[in-house]
């Protein structure tokens, strides 16, 4: 555990203080002998595959702590499936460890997986990934879709991709991802600005994201984490994913909730037409689920 807290911080020190060229040659040189000896590496068993804003990071850093799990070489998201599907299987296969070195820090049972946000929300990452990758299963975490799309907002915001205040960003949101999934399935390199930053409300309508996910992996090969429930007691919700997943017993320890990003409540009635929107759609996911969304349990005790 200590070996990989120091890994990482000294894989941000470098990408933090070296000049850009630098890290983007390094990037490559570690890409290109990752593709050189893709035959020797391992495939993933796992794609952690969103809710982007969700808690993807804090439940990749937690599975990375499991002793029978290997990270991936250069990044948790490798976001080949939806944006760098032309890059081919030997480039994608290059991210992953080395099976051998794998199986001898890890045991016989070494597992490896990435976790890339915007795969459950690309009209095409699902079909890939099934015919890609038969076997593997693939993890989808919920959270309330009213903060979601504030919290989405706020990390566009930051990264310069939105420049509009979150209710006129809103009200823009249906013309700015007009025609934009029928274009990307009519040509799968088409990327699509608008679909991959500004999709607020579309990627918290979770059943739709879901059924497209069952469609193509069977409902046997997905697994929804509720997050507000996993943050909630972590311990519990954690043991189901391991035992579904077949790894070995383990607790992790402390649970911290990474990139966060904390700023003021959104009016009280633009949330309440955010809650009415969603209602239909959280509706549909509980009856998948088998038990309503914390988010809405929590609304009915109140």
């Amino acid at each position: 555990m200590a070996e990989h807290h120091h890994l990482r911080r000294l894989t941000r020190l470098v990408r933090e203080r070296s000049p850009h060229a630098l890290v983007m040659w390094l990037r490559a040189g570690i890409e290109l002998w990752g593709s050189l000896t893709s035959p020797l590496r391992m495939r993933p068993s796992f794609i952690i595959v969103g809710a982007q804003r969700a808690g993807t990071t804090t439940l990749y850093r937690v599975l990375s702590e499991h002793p029978e799990v290997a990270r991936p070489t250069v990044s948790k998201g490798i976001g080949y499936f939806d944006v760098k599907y032309a890059r081919g299987p030997r480039w994608y296969r290059g991210h992953f460890p080395l099976a051998w070195r794998a199986r001898r820090k890890h045991g016989p049972g070494a597992a490896t997986f990435e976790s890339s946000g915007y795969y459950v929300f690309h009209p095409l990452a699902a079909e890939r990934i099934a015919r890609d990758l038969p076997d593997v299963r693939v993890v989808l975490l919920v959270r309330d879709p009213v903060e979601r799309a504030y919290s989405a907002y706020k990390h566009e915001l930051a990264r310069g991709f939105e420049t509009e205040s979150f209710e006129v960003a809103l009200g823009l949101e249906e013309e700015r991802l007009a025609g934009e999934v029928e274009r990307m399935v009519a040509d799968p390199g088409y990327q699509s600005f608008h679909h991959r930053h500004h999709g607020y409300l579309a990627r918290g309508r979770y059943i739709e994201q879901l059924e497209r996910l069952v469609k193509a992996l069977g409902e046997d090969r997905v697994y929804v984490v509720d997050a507000g429930a996993f943050f909630e007691n972590p311990g519990a919700e954690f043991e189901r994913l391991r035992s579904w997943l077949g790894l070995a017993r383990w607790r992790p320890g402390k649970v911290e909730q990474w990139n966060a990003r904390p700023s003021s409540p959104m009016p009280p009635e633009l949330e309440q037409r955010l809650r009415a929107h969603f209602e239909p759609y959280d509706a549909r996911l509980a009856d998948h689920m088998g038990r309503t969304p914390s988010w809405r349990a929590s609304a009915r005790q109140d």
